[in-house]
């Protein structure tokens, strides 16, 4: 007769019939109870100790409030929260910057961090960035979440063999999933996107003139905002920028911030300005600031003219600099140049005098391929960015592409795939209020383009700028503008 044993030792099932076929199942095995308790506790400890770390300041809020609680009651906990408010308050009132980078904008970040991490799975999946592999659902991994006022940038992991084209196919799909106005598809690392979701418009007002800085930055001239809210940084030194836009787009208004965001180094003798404007109507309205702190042309000869004794000093402070030093520090006796070409396209291609066509081409090829390292920058304005018009357009790193009129014409400005990676430019409103001065920006270090709005430099402050020329600065009449 077989012996009965139980589950517990043996892993067949007692059956009665000794012709039937033997029935196996994996053994049991009960484990102590105090080594389970052990094992949650150190599971517990382990959470904890990775919650404090996470999160130092929640964890020592709470345990402020804890003690607080065991030692004076519910009356100590309501006085110390009252404490906290107004401290907060005042830190806001007194010190905002701070506040907003040290407090606002983590406690931001958290919370759209829950947002996007409760709708993930359910968007990733209805996207189809999702896919089914042996019998399960493979997601994207959301990584971090830096949120400002207007966009959050979210960091993605992709599943293997997911590429930034596919998400980039359903950026319209993920924009609507989570709310926002608009998805743009940054890249990042291999096997990772970085989506930047617009939840309000910070450009959709016309943002006021930058305030002049007592000491600018010529790498990081304040022109106006960005997108995602924060100031729109300019480089000029070391550097040469191309401004492309229809007839309206606000590229004047560009070129006034700039001027205005130099003024107080070209008061010092630090930067001096050649405008070209053979429009004769953008840059002639402060002619006086060029005339004081530079040049100014308007005839083709004489555009010509100054464009060539540009050369020459380029070439003479060249000669002066070699052996000696690689890089260019503005000073009195050698000034960082700025070259303002308003409407290059007339001189270039436009012009019907062929003699002078060839000499402003040739010293503006000759200006940016040699003037980055000696101290001079040339920024050049136009309205048809097309090849045969421009012939040097790949002498400029550094592009701003406003309202235009083709969809070619973005990767013309931009370069390829500019288009594709979110700069509609052709789809910019013409209606000045919402319109003007909105572009977008490539930068020579990062090939996505970002969205920015410059800021309106209107005529009484250009006014403001040609009156601190004059020896006794008098208001200068404006008509319809008040003195």
């Amino acid at each position: 007769m077989r012996k009965v044993i139980t589950g517990d030792q043996v892993a067949q099932i007692r059956n009665p019939d000794p012709l039937a076929f033997p029935i196996w199942r994996a053994p049991v095995y009960r484990t102590p109870g105090w080594i389970i308790a052990l094992a949650q506790l150190g599971r517990f400890v382990y959470w904890l100790i990775r919650l404090v770390f996470r999160h130092p300041i929640v964890s020592l809020v709470v345990a402020v409030a804890g003690f607080t609680w065991a030692e004076t009651g519910w009356l100590g906990v309501t006085l110390l929260v009252i404490w906290a408010v107004l401290v907060l308050v005042c830190w806001r009132v007194v010190w905002p910057v701070s506040f907003g980078r040290w407090m606002a904008a983590p406690a931001r970040s958290k919370w759209r961090a829950w947002r996007y991490r409760r709708r993930w799975a359910s968007v990733m999946t209805i996207s189809g960035l999702a896919p089914w592999y042996r019998g399960r659902i493979i997601l994207p991994v959301l990584g971090k979440v830096r949120s400002t006022r207007y966009t959050d940038r979210v960091q993605v992991r992709l599943v293997s063999g997911q590429s930034a084209a596919e998400v980039a196919d359903v950026a319209d799909n993920l924009a609507h999933g989570f709310g926002a106005i608009l998805c743009r598809v940054r890249s990042a690392k291999s096997g990772a996107v970085l989506l930047e979701f617009v939840r309000r418009d910070a450009l959709a007002q016309v943002v006021p003139p930058a305030p002049v800085q007592a000491y600018p930055d010529l790498r990081a001239l304040e022109v106006g905002r960005r997108e995602d809210g924060l100031p729109w940084l300019v480089r000029l030194h070391g550097t040469h920028v191309l401004v492309a836009g229809a007839t309206g787009a606000g590229k004047a208004s560009l070129l006034w911030g700039l001027v205005r965001a130099m003024s107080p180094l070209m008061h010092d003798g630090l930067v001096r300005v050649l405008a070209a404007d053979p429009k004769l109507m953008e840059l002639a309205f402060g002619r006086v600031i060029f005339d004081t702190h530079g040049d100014y042309a308007a005839d083709p000869a004489a555009i010509a003219d100054m464009l060539e004794r540009a050369v020459a000093d380029m070439q003479r402070r060249a000669a002066r600099f070699a052996g000696n030093q690689r890089d260019h520090t503005p000073t009195r006796a050698d000034p960082f140049t700025v070259i303002l070409v308003d409407e290059v396209a007339f001189l270039t291609a436009y012009q019907p005098d062929r003699k002078f066509r060839e000499r402003i081409m040739n010293a503006l090829a000759t200006l940016t391929t040699q003037g980055r390292a000696v101290g001079y920058c040339v920024v050049a304005a136009l309205q048809d960015p097309r090849k045969e018009v421009l012939t040097i357009r790949n002498l400029f790193p550094d592009r701003i592409a406003m309202r235009l009129d083709e969809p070619e014409q973005v990767d013309m400005v931009l370069g390829d795939g500019a288009r594709d990676r979110g700069a509609a430019c052709e789809l910019i409103s013409s209606h000045p209020a919402t319109g003007a001065g909105v572009a977008f920006v490539r930068l020579e270090s990062d090939p996505d383009p970002v969205r920015v709005r410059a800021g309106w430099v209107s005529d009484r402050d250009i006014a403001d700028l040609a009156s601190a020329c004059y020896p006794d600065p008098v208001p200068l009449e404006l008509e319809g503008v008040p003195a």
